[in-house]
C-alpha cells in the first residue's frame, strides 16, 4: 500500500509541538496560526454548568443518572441529543429552516463526519471537487482512508475567490481528462480559510451545477453561527427550499459540529445531516466507529434544550466588540 504524504499543514503542527514560541525561552520558536479555537464564550458555558451541576453526571448532584448513561446506548444517538442538536442547527440559521432529528447522524467531530460522507458517496479513485483555497485538513479527512481524490476548483484572488460556473466546469472537465469520476462538490460556507460567506446567487448556481451533473453537494457549515458582519450567512438548506430552485434533495448533505460555534472541539461532536435516506442509513451503520460518548450527549442535550442559554450564547458570540 502506498504511503500518503503528510501535507505541509500537519508538518507545521509537528514543528509547533516540538518548538513552540516563547518570548524568553524560545524566541525563535513557531507561532501557531493554523488553529481556530472559539474561547470567547466559554465563560457563559461555565456559568451554565455551575448553575446545572446535575447535568454533568460526575457530580454529586448528577451521579444518580450515571449508571443509565454509562450503559449501552442506541447507535442512532439519544433522542434528546438529536432533537436538541437539530433545534440548535435551526436557531443558528435564524430559524429560517427546520432540521429533522431523524436525519441527524453523529460522528467524532467534523473530521469523522467528512470521512463518513466520503465513504458513503464515493469509491476509491473517485473524486470530489473542492474550491480553493480550502482547509488543508481535507486532504486527511476525505482521502487518507477512503482513497478518494480531491480536484481543486481554481478560484482567483482577483475575483475575490468567487466560485464561478466557469471554474466549476473547468475542474469537472479536468477530472474527466484524468479519468476521475466526479461524485460530488465540497463547499465550506462560511469559508475556511477565507472567512467569507457565499451569497445566495452563488449558492443557487452551485445547486444548479450539481443537479445538471447529477453529483452530490456536501456543505461544510461548521462556522454557521460564527458570523460577525454582513452579508448574513445563508445555509444550503435554505436554498434548496426556495420556490425558484430545482433540486434533487438526495444530492444534498450537511456537515456540522460544535467545535467552532460552541467552542467544544474536545467533545468531538460531529454531525452529518443528509436529505438522502440511503446515506442516512449507511452513515448510521458507520457511526458505530466514531460515536459521541453518552455522557457528552446527555450534557449537550440538556444545555442546548435551554432556550434562554442558547439565545444568549448566540447573541453574545455574534456581538461585535
Amino acid at each position: 500500500m502506498a504511503m500518503v504524504k503528510t501535507p505541509p499543514y500537519f508538518e507545521g503542527w509537528k514543528a509547533y509541538e516540538t518548538n513552540p514560541f516563547h518570548p524568553v525561552d524560545r524566541p525563535d520558536g513557531v507561532i501557531q496560526m493554523g488553529l481556530a479555537e472559539n474561547q470567547l464564550c466559554l465563560d457563559i458555558v461555565k456559568k451554565w454548568l455551575v448553575k446545572h451541576p446535575e447535568e454533568s453526571l460526575c457530580t454529586a448532584q448528577g451521579v444518580s443518572k450515571f449508571k443509565e448513561t454509562a450503559l449501552f446506548q442506541d447507535y442512532h444517538g439519544m433522542p434528546e441529543f438529536r432533537g436538541a442538536v437539530a433545534k440548535f442547527m435551526g436557531k443558528v440559521r435564524g430559524d429560517r429552516v427546520k432540521f429533522d432529528p431523524e436525519r441527524i447522524v453523529m460522528s467524532g467531530g467534523a473530521t469523522g463526519a467528512h470521512e463518513m460522507v466520503a465513504f458513503c458517496l464515493a469509491d476509491p479513485g473517485e473524486a470530489f471537487l473542492v474550491p480553493t483555497p480550502y482547509y488543508p485538513g481535507f486532504d486527511r479527512d476525505l482521502r487518507w482512508r477512503t482513497g478518494v481524490e480531491l480536484v481543486p476548483v481554481n478560484c482567483e484572488s482577483c475575483n475575490n475567490f468567487n466560485i464561478t460556473g466557469d471554474a466549476l466546469e473547468a475542474a469537472y472537465v479536468k477530472a474527466q481528462e484524468a479519468n476521475l469520476r466526479v461524485k460530488g462538490l465540497l463547499l465550506t460556507n462560511p469559508s475556511n480559510p477565507l472567512g467569507t460567506i457565499l451569497d445566495r446567487d452563488t449558492l443557487k448556481n452551485v445547486v444548479k451545477f450539481i443537479n445538471q451533473k447529477n453529483i452530490h453537494l456536501i456543505g461544510d457549515e461548521i462556522y454557521a453561527a460564527t458570523v460577525f458582519m454582513e452579508p448574513e450567512f445563508v445555509s444550503i438548506s435554505e436554498i434548496i427550499e426556495e420556490d425558484d430552485v430545482e433540486c434533487n434533495p438526495d444530492l444534498i448533505h450537511i456537515v456540522y459540529s460544535l467545535s467552532k460555534d460552541m467552542g467544544f472541539p474536545g467533545f468531538r461532536v460531529g454531525i452529518v445531516y443528509s436529505y438522502n435516506d440511503a446515506v442516512v442509513s449507511c452513515a448510521r451503520k458507520m457511526s458505530s466507529f466514531g460515536l459521541v460518548s453518552s455522557q457528552t450527549q446527555y450534557l449537550i442535550a440538556s444545555m442546548l434544550s435551554d432556550d434562554d442559554f442558547v439565545d444568549n450564547f448566540i447573541s453574545e458570540s455574534r456581538a461585535v466588540v
